[in-house]
């Protein structure tokens, strides 16, 4: 029997909806536009039809009442999927997630279980502008109670959807609007698969799953390590691959859950190489990145040879002309820079 692979994420998350949903009954999906019309960037298509409105329910437009409705069926028995159209929309919705959703175990004496999943889509792709492309996700790191996934291919996150899903915590589940399928504006292309790196390995129809708090290590090095989230792992590789051919080995770890956080497969990279530079989409205070720094710094300092760098999005709102958008991203020659520096 010939066994059906996925090369983009939008088909390795659909999948993974369609395998959770025939597998428990409890399973529904909320969200604005998530039936007839499959969801902002076609991830539920198909799912009406074959599972009834029942199961794939169209909200209102609400951030709140649907957060809200996913709470309450989550602490009755069900196991709801949400899909926020943009992560910037997660802000109108934030007392839902930070103060009930992720403090219901606690404050019920573990009592009561908050089974949910948000999904929803973030980054730069192309003049979205200031409120619609943003990278969110160490704001939800911060808060005790929930889980963060950040994928970058579609094997993993097939595999760490159908995990979130059977988890009994809330699960924040950001996605790179630029990985659902089409190719990313500059110096990287998505649905290229290097020969030196599984980054890009197709997801199957096999039910797997891909256990929150374990990275992935997508290429193996020696000279230095660069910790990369969601499209900066691909933007990442292909420089490593480049900096190969001048005989210069680099580490590539993808983290692809922030919390739980794998620390032994970063602190154990970091005593290997001595040098660490780490890549993320991020606003540049108070982010993962940082967190990164703090814990290398703290558990690691004697075996730098240098002191770590990091690069993130500039300080300010995403603008909106292409020609400004890509000058704030963490761009090929931002990253090289570092890399040089780094390495002298």
């Amino acid at each position: 029997m010939q066994t059906n692979t996925y090369n983009t994420m939008a088909e390795a998350l659909r999948q993974a909806l369609r395998e959770e949903m025939k597998r428990d009954e409890r399973v529904i999906l909320l969200g604005e536009d998530i039936g007839k019309f499959g969801g902002a960037y076609s991830i539920t298509k198909g799912l009406l039809d074959e599972f009834g409105e029942n199961r794939v329910l169209d909200t209102p437009i609400s951030e709140i009442a649907i957060i809200g409705a996913a709470l309450g069926s989550a602490i009755s028995g069900l196991r709801p999927v949400v899909e926020i159209q943009y992560c910037d929309f997660l802000t109108c919705c934030m007392d839902q997630i930070v103060n009930q959703a992720a403090k219901t175990h606690l404050m019920f004496g573990g009592q009561m279980n908050v089974p949910m999943v948000i999904r929803a889509p973030l980054g730069v792709s192309g003049s979205r502008a200031a409120q619609h492309s943003q990278s969110l996700e160490s704001w939800f790191a911060h808060i005790p109670g929930l889980k963060v996934v950040v994928p970058s291919n579609p094997y993993d996150a097939k595999g760490l959807l159908k995990s979130a899903i059977r988890d009994n915590n809330p699960v924040m589940f950001f996605e790179h609007k630029l990985l659902y399928g089409s190719k990313a504006p500059g110096d990287v292309g998505i649905q290229k698969k290097s020969e030196q790196s599984s980054v890009m390995e197709s997801a199957t129809d096999e039910d797997y799953t891909i256990s929150l708090g374990k990275a992935s290590i997508k290429k193996e090095g020696s000279d230095l390590t660069i910790i990369a989230t969601m499209i900066m792992v691909h933007r990442c590789m292909d420089i490593a691959n480049e900096f190969e051919k001048k005989g210069i080995n680099i580490e590539i770890i993808d983290p692809r859950t922030i919390v739980p956080l794998d620390k032994n497969a970063i602190l154990n990279s970091v005593k290997k190489t001595g040098r660490v530079l780490i890549v993320t989409e991020e606003y540049p205070r108070c982010n993962f990145a940082s967190e990164l720094v703090a814990i290398i710094v703290d558990e690691a300092f004697d075996y730098l040879d240098a002191p770590v760098k990091r690069i993130n999005i500039m300080d300010t709102p995403i603008p909106f002309a292409p020609v400004c958008e890509k000058f704030v991203l963490p761009n090929k020659k931002r990253i090289v820079n570092a890399i040089e520096q780094l390495l002298q």
